[in-house]
């Protein structure tokens, strides 16, 4: 009788330490799972809403470009190009708008305690990108939109090239609160949060300028890229018309997308030389090093890491390469993460996996550079085939698909850069400060963040759905409808409404 009772105690004991590890495992994998939801929302609201950024800050460039020359040069096929693109550019303006809030709304619902750690510092340089250069920027639109042929020609151009410096500088100011997040600099911990105490500390944040110079760069290709791509798609439509109006766009758009991919080389390349130092676990991330190189670093042009046991399954490597690209010689070590996780362990302690996701990080830069490459082939090629002396591209419809779907590369290369630049920092949100388990807001639930995704997504689909559409609307009513349209609002100013036509 005792030994029953001995053993039914042990038994109901055990189902008790049983019951609270399973508690202590289903809470644990909830908790991932809020976690793993909010950096999926946060993922694709950014991922969209970034898809407008570049777009939008690329065409106002080319727009003001156009509409510059044809103030210089009085020929009005640089008018029409500047109203014909420029409505392309407005409606990636109005869906940019939207996805921003979509994308604020979010971060105030899912990353509350990182709002909270981080509010003094992200507080000054978004209240200025709010009231200074969005205002700005959607202040001088609506009088670039609304003043044609109301003001001078170089009063108007004015206007769009402020509404293009203007987005300039509301990127910088984002570029600024996002930089600190990857280099924290001018600040100090009081009572649990971060301080600002220097805000000239921001804007001399180096990582800020190695990241405006890329975005920036990125946002010319972008433009000149879509530009280009678009018009190809027009020369290959059987009813096109006014061709000689698409190729001039062809060609400036080339143009912006080869000077726009020189200068993201370089920046692009200036940007990972100084991640080498400040961030080496992303760099090394990036190329998939597990281990340090010795004096001659080789460069993976194809790897798959097994990120359990932290080593490399298969590796395609070009001896030397890694080093020129790191140092601009051919010898230079390159560390590698097992030694910066060791680093990182002794720094912040061991509680923290500092590995990220090796494979996302390395096939995320080669589609970033692949396609970058890409978008600097196909601009130089394309402008050499479209000279004037023999512009053979033009009657090449294999040519002109190629550029055509090229106009879907920017979108694929600046999401991939924004990968590499946001997956990099795991585990944190803020470098060094603060993790992303830290940073979701404590009152949100799986339903919740599983219902806001889906209706995310459903939106999101909806406002890309209709972006097609209304730019296909765009490309084919053509160059000619605004002039039709004017024509038509003339001869409506100078019928008399006591005239007997007039009801006719």
């Amino acid at each position: 009788m005792v030994n029953s009772i001995i053993y039914f105690y042990l038994l109901l004991k055990g189902a008790i330490v049983a019951f609270k590890r399973q508690k202590a495992i289903i809470k644990e994998e909830i908790c991932m799972s809020i976690v793993s939801l909010a950096r999926f929302q946060f993922a694709m609201t950014t991922v969209f809403h970034f898809f407008f950024v570049p777009f939008s800050i690329g065409t106002a460039l080319a727009v003001a470009i156009m509409e510059t020359t044809y103030v210089v040069t009085k020929k009005k096929e640089y008018l029409r190009m500047a109203k014909f693109w420029g409505n392309i550019f407005l409606l990636t303006f109005a869906v940019g708008v939207v996805t921003g809030i979509i994308q604020e709304f979010q971060f105030g619902m899912n990353w509350s305690d990182y709002s909270r750690f981080m509010g003094d510092i992200f507080g000054a340089p978004l209240a200025i990108e709010a009231l200074l250069a969005f205002f700005m920027e959607s202040t001088f639109l609506g009088l670039w939109m609304f003043t044609w042929e109301k003001v001078g020609p170089k009063l108007h151009v004015t206007f769009i090239w402020l509404v293009t410096f203007a987005s300039m500088i509301s990127a910088l100011w984002i570029l600024t609160a996002n930089s600190f997040m990857q280099h924290p600099t001018g600040y100090a911990i009081k009572n649990g949060h971060a301080v600002m105490t220097s805000f000239s500390a921001l804007l001399k944040n180096p990582q800020l300028w190695y990241e405006f110079g890329h975005v920036i760069s990125g946002t010319i290709v972008t433009g000149g890229i879509i530009i280009a791509g678009l018009a190809a798609f027009q020369l290959l439509s059987k009813t096109a018309k006014e061709t000689h109006f698409y190729k001039k766009s062809l060609r400036l758009g080339l143009l912006l997308a080869l000077i726009g991919s020189v200068l993201v080389i370089f920046a692009g390349d200036q940007q990972m030389k100084y991640l080498i130092n400040e961030q080496p676990m992303k760099f090394a991330a990036t190329e998939g090093l597990y281990n340090t190189t010795g004096k001659h670093a080789s460069w993976a042009v194809i790897d798959w890491s097994n990120e359990k046991e932290h080593k490399n399954d298969f590796s395609l490597d070009i001896p030397d390469m890694l080093s020129i690209l790191a140092y601009g010689r051919t010898s230079g070590a390159v560390k590698g993460m097992n030694e910066v996780n060791a680093q990182l362990e002794k720094k912040y302690g061991k509680q923290n996996n500092y590995y990220p996701p090796v494979n996302a990080l390395f096939w995320s830069f080669r589609v970033m550079a692949g396609f970058g490459a890409l978008m600097l082939l196909v601009s130089a090629l394309g402008l050499f085939l479209t000279r004037k002396k023999k512009p053979i591209l033009y009657e090449h419809r294999w040519m002109l698909w190629i550029i055509g779907l090229c106009t879907f590369a920017p979108f694929l290369a600046n999401t991939a850069g924004w990968l590499v630049t946001e997956l990099g920092r795991y585990p944190w949100t803020v470098y060094g400060l603060f993790t992303i388990p830290e940073s979701v807001s404590p009152n949100v639930s799986v339903g919740s963040l599983l219902t806001s995704n889906i209706v995310y997504f459903l939106l999101f689909t909806f406002l890309a759905a209709t972006m097609i559409s209304l730019v296909r609307v765009v490309l084919k009513k053509g160059p000619g409808y605004e002039e039709q349209q004017a024509e038509k609002d003339r001869r409506a100013d100078k019928v008399d409404p006591f005239d007997k036509e007039a009801f006719e």
